[in-house]
């Protein structure tokens, strides 16, 4: 619900995130390129990391199940071209590149066109509707 909630600001704001839910203990090597947190997640410390002027807003968030353990964490761009004509920015890229490399869930607010999207196991779901986000990343993290 935090996650939620937080996403619908960020969305709103336009503010660009990335949000990885891990799904395996492979995360290790990517939470080791940020800062680490080790705090309860909770949709004021989603909200401020993510704001433009914190030192940590660039990168990505790693959450692993109510703790967000690390942020600022650089994640690996996709080289797959299966998306162009798409025109992804580097959240997204960097996004499908962990799914592709990680098992994890990774959840993308874009900057450019507030959009939300998810990517998981090499796939990349564009522009989810706020409304069906909840029960699409519940299904997802149920697996």
């Amino acid at each position: 619900d935090e996650v939620i909630d937080a996403t619908k600001e960020l969305q709103e704001k336009h503010t660009g995130a990335l949000i990885v839910f891990a799904q395996s203990n492979n995360i290790k090597v990517t939470v080791d390129t940020g800062i680490p947190i080790q705090a309860v997640v909770s949709k004021e410390l989603i909200l401020s990391i993510f704001n433009t002027r914190s030192p940590l807003h660039d990168g990505a968030i790693i959450i692993d199940g109510s703790m967000i353990v690390a942020a600022r964490c650089i994640l690996p761009l996709t080289t797959t071209s299966k998306y162009e004509g798409h025109n992804l920015g580097t959240r997204h890229r960097a996004a499908l590149g962990l799914s592709e490399q990680v098992d994890s869930i990774i959840l993308i607010v874009s900057e450019e066109t507030g959009w939300i999207s998810l990517a998981h196991e090499g796939k990349l779901d564009l522009n989810i509707k706020y409304e069906n986000l909840r029960d699409i990343l519940s299904s997802l993290l149920s697996k």
